[in-house]
């Protein structure tokens, strides 16, 4: 881990956060190489989850007002269990101390905590006691506006500027279901004692998609796609499977086949930005442990130098964010859902009684009868509101008749299954899985094999020569690289082999050497990261061979045969 993160730093991946001031845990600055590979994972990442898929990408404001995370949950339920220290005064997460210090899995609840510090006389790593643990809410708090404002937080997710928008965005989609709404932003956790460098952060880059499906039709029209993938599976009692999605499904490992076409989905997405199927699992997440919002949860998992890190969360949310939302706001979020054909239903009505109403309620007498036509049924006794005003009616205003209706369709409050992803840990975890070491010319190398799409640098162009003709000559490939997308550098500082090397540890893909040769047929060299074999090929058509080769994982060797032949 240490030899990786000192590559990343000193090359530019990423650093620490307010370094000249000492840094502060949980913040880090991504570097130009870093930066780069992050906004190419989150192009593939749309491609995979906006351009083909039935969604749409907004973005919303990352504060929002108080009353939409008392709706959500967040303002009461968002919170983990922290221990401070009597003497130095340090917080500490207290499951993940009590991890760390005594290997211990803990039920993360104050009394199972206190439990555990008064049974193992658990220390603070200043040797200072313990006060009694206590809940801390992860929320960055904040105002909005002048003088006492208005209360608000930093989002601890991307998904609830979604939820709240759901009106305008199924009017979009003209209340078809199902749909879905993407978003790639900015969240803040305030988490205690962040200790993982990358892989736990206070601020963070997520991308959510939400999926919203009827209740009743959990199921995708594309699952057929990955149902026969092999994925490896750990469900919540521990137990190991290796089985396709489809048998998963069928054997109720995964509850139902939205679920596990999301887990194909991300699967897929994850190795193509070149997560290691070896080092990739989903795991269900145990009864205890799922956010108050889920129903049901599967975390992609990737094996690192931390251990397992979770990379991506697959959760059904079901109605509970969207019924919320109702209950808080006072708008009616469901979606009338037309049937394919008419059906008849027999209902009891209430039917106001206008002759008993009028003489004894006068004006309010219509009111009341809207009120009760209302009702799907009655006692002998039923209570309306009327401008604020409790009213209740005896059985002589009103009677129950049995009618026959023809129903066209229901009112649904839309069911969410919500694939997120964390793109700080997937990045890293990239860089992680892509770094490696050999030997080339007897030297040892240490080489970056990140996929090509997703390379923070295409291609490194580098005259053999610091002579003026070669650098002229390197310099006119560059500029014609740029200027037809592919995004090039230029190195003509110290040895070729130094160079190559210094491209081969940030991952670039292909060096074009400009030599002696150049000069005489106009072809130059190109120089394949992970062989180091090269092919030679014509100036005038470089472009379109490297845009190939930057777009495939052919060998550059079987490319050159078939450019060849």
């Amino acid at each position: 881990m240490s030899e990786i993160m000192e590559m990343l730093v000193r090359r530019g991946f990423l650093w620490q956060s307010f370094e000249i001031y000492g840094g502060m845990a949980g913040f880090i600055d991504y570097g130009p190489l870093g930066n780069a590979v992050r906004r190419k994972l989150e192009n593939l990442w749309r491609k995979y989850f906006v351009i083909n898929e039935r969604s749409v990408e907004i973005d919303t404001p990352t504060i929002g007002v108080e009353e939409v995370f008392i709706a959500s949950g967040h303002a009461e339920g968002f919170t983990d269990v922290a221990i401070e220290c009597e003497s130095c005064g340090r917080v500490f997460r207290a499951d993940h101390y009590i991890k760390e210090k005594l290997n211990i899995e803990v039920d993360p609840t104050i009394e199972r905590v206190w439990d555990v510090v008064v049974e193992f006389n658990l220390k603070c790593e200043c040797g200072g006691n313990f006060k009694k643990p206590f809940h801390f809410n992860l929320m960055f708090e904040t105002k909005i506006g002048p003088g006492k404002g208005k209360k608000g937080y930093l989002r601890p997710e991307t998904a609830q500027g979604i939820f709240i928008a759901f009106k305008r965005l199924s009017n979009y989609f003209r209340d078809k279901l199902p749909f879905g709404v993407a978003q790639i932003g900015r969240a803040y956790r305030n988490e205690i004692s962040p200790r993982q460098g990358v892989i736990r952060l206070r601020e963070f880059n997520q991308a959510e998609l939400e999926f919203f499906c009827h209740p009743g039709e959990k199921k995708h029209p594309e699952f057929y796609k990955y149902a026969n993938d092999v994925v490896t599976l750990v469900d919540k009692f521990d137990k190991e499977h290796k089985v396709t999605l489809k048998e998963a499904v069928e054997k109720g490992i995964i509850a139902h086949e939205l679920l596990a076409y999301f887990i194909g989905k991300t699967r897929r997405f994850l190795l193509e930005a070149g997560v290691k199927d070896e080092k990739l699992r989903f795991r269900q997440h145990k009864d205890d442990e799922r956010a108050h919002y889920a129903v049901d949860c599967w975390d992609a998992e990737a094996l690192t130098s931390y251990g397992w890190v979770e990379i991506v969360g697959i959760a059904d949310r079901s109605d509970y964010d969207l019924s919320r939302h109702t209950q808080f706001s006072g708008e009616d979020l469901s979606v009338f859902v037309p049937f394919k054909e008419p059906i008849k239903v027999k209902r009891k009505k209430v039917v106001p009684n206008l002759a008993k109403l009028g003489p004894v309620y006068k004006d309010k007498a219509k009111k009341i009868a809207e009120e009760l036509e209302k009702l799907e049924n009655a006692e002998d006794e039923v209570e309306v509101v009327v401008d604020g005003e409790k009213i209740k009616l005896s059985r002589e205003f009103y009677e129950i008749r049995e009618v026959e209706e023809e129903v066209h369709g229901e009112r649904v409050i839309p069911h969410v299954v919500e694939p997120s992803f964390g793109l700080d840990r997937i990045t890293y975890v990239l860089l992680e899985h892509a770094f490696d070491k050999d030997v080339v010319d007897g030297e040892e190398r240490r080489v970056l094999r990140l996929k090509r799409w997703i390379a923070p640098i295409d291609v490194a162009v580098l005259p053999l020569l610091s002579r003026e003709e070669f650098q002229k000559k390197a310099l006119e490939i560059v500029e014609m690289l740029r200027e037809s997308g592919i995004y090039t550098e230029y190195d003509d500082s110290g040895s070729i082999g130094r160079r190559y090397r210094r491209f081969d540890e940030i991952g670039v893909p292909f060096c074009v050497t400009v030599d002696h040769q150049t000069f005489e047929d106009n072809t130059v060299t190109i120089r394949d990261r992970d062989t180091t074999k090269q092919v030679r090929v014509k100036v005038e058509e470089l472009v379109s061979i490297l845009k190939e080769l930057l777009n495939s994982e052919r060998s550059i060797e079987e490319f050159g045969e078939i450019f060849k032949a």
